[in-house]
């Protein structure tokens, strides 16, 4: 086991290791002057790839979050549509796969037995096969067709952290990877994608940096019992991480949800005793994403009326959130289909601050187990 060092607990070492994990995730796979994205371990030839007809992507947990940001990224950058399972459900709605398409499965160990099992089922049905994993020689890799290292270093902690973060990291390089197979990215969109993932270190370090002023945050409100997290969008699987990192370190009750979706019945819940954990960052140079913030900022004037009171992620230089939001929280400007990644730091953050000011084991939580080797 890796020794805490300075930090007192590998939960919030590993946390403050995701810059230099996403390093190591992305340098070697890229080249900024070619414009291209190198995946030599992926094993499966361009012709093939370039004839995928669909993308399903499979995991558990914090890892499903990761394949859930990937959907967007890969229907947005290859053009392809993508399937996201459960692993522990696929197998039961006899899933409509075979050849011509392709199956990801995501595990941060490789040993995940129902990811395993859902690769076998996939495999059996004539799909070719990806893994994503943090384990060098994992069952998942020597079964796949190909395999996408995530090098996030060994995670100690139960609550996966910086191997999700990288595992994001590998499904956007996997994205841009199959766009340019697919000649729907240019060379010159991928130079700007592949310059703004190599800035992504630096700005995770910049999130961490201020990591004191979420502590102070954490210490408001680590005694409510209740939480709900908002994202639309790319950001509604971050705000689903957000609520699963508290859930699962700290033992509070918090809920995931699509920020659209609150009118459709959790409005009723909603109220001064419930805070409300909102992802509202916005790309200023894409125009979907401004019209997306815009809606958030409508419902959190909705929210405020109701009595709400309401932590935000927004984008630094935004100067409207902050005059709504009771907390906000600056994510330095990156691209949408990037910004998971630096979003889920902060909220990672607070689940940890939260967890330890409740006197919890924020490395070992009750009930759980670094890899579920048991279905």
């Amino acid at each position: 086991m890796a020794e805490p060092r300075k930090f007192p607990h590998h939960l919030i070492r590993e946390i403050f290791e995701q810059p230099d994990a996403l390093r190591r995730t992305i340098e070697p796979r890229v080249s900024l002057a070619g414009g291209l994205v190198r995946l030599d371990e992926v094993h499966i030839s361009r012709e093939e790839l370039r004839a995928l007809r669909r993308i399903n992507i499979v995991a558990s947990g914090t890892s499903r979050h990761a394949g859930m940001t990937g959907q967007y990224m890969m229907q947005e950058l290859a053009g392809v549509p993508v399937d996201v399972d459960y692993a522990s459900e696929f197998e039961y709605r006899n899933p409509m796969i075979g050849r011509g398409e392709l199956s990801i499965f995501i595990t941060q160990s490789g040993e995940t037995a129902d990811t395993t099992a859902s690769q076998r089922e996939a495999r059996r049905k004539g799909s070719r096969t990806i893994a994503i994993s943090n384990v060098e020689g994992s069952t998942i890799a020597r079964e796949a067709d190909g395999f996408i290292y995530t090098h996030a270093g060994p995670e100690i902690s139960i609550a996966s952290t910086k191997a999700f973060t990288a595992q994001m990291a590998c499904l956007f390089l996997f994205a841009l990877y199959l766009g340019e197979i697919k000649e729907k990215v240019s060379k010159a969109l991928a130079q700007h994608y592949i310059s703004e993932l190599l800035a992504l270190p630096q700005k995770a370090e910049t999130i961490l940096a201020a990591a004191d002023q979420v502590e102070k945050l954490a210490e408001l409100y680590y005694r409510v019992d209740d939480f709900m997290f908002l994202g639309r969008a790319i950001h509604y699987p971050i705000a689903m991480d957000g609520a699963l990192k508290l859930k699962e370190v700290s033992y509070i009750h918090a809920e995931g949800y699509p920020t659209g979706e609150a009118k459709h019945g959790p409005n009723a819940l909603i109220d001064f005793r419930l805070p409300l954990v909102m992802i509202a960052t916005c790309d200023r140079n894409d125009p979907g994403s401004v019209v997306r913030y815009s809606k958030n900022v409508s419902n959190m004037e909705g929210f405020k009326k109701q009595g709400a009171t309401l932590i935000v992620l927004a984008t630094e230089g935004d100067t409207t959130v902050p005059q709504l939001a009771d907390h906000t929280i600056l994510i330095p400007q990156t691209p949408e289909l990037l910004a998971p990644i630096l979003e889920i730091v902060p909220l990672q953050l607070f689940a940890y601050y939260v967890a330890a000011k409740r006197g919890l084991d924020v490395d070992r939580p009750r009930n759980l187990v670094k890899a579920v080797t048991l279905e």
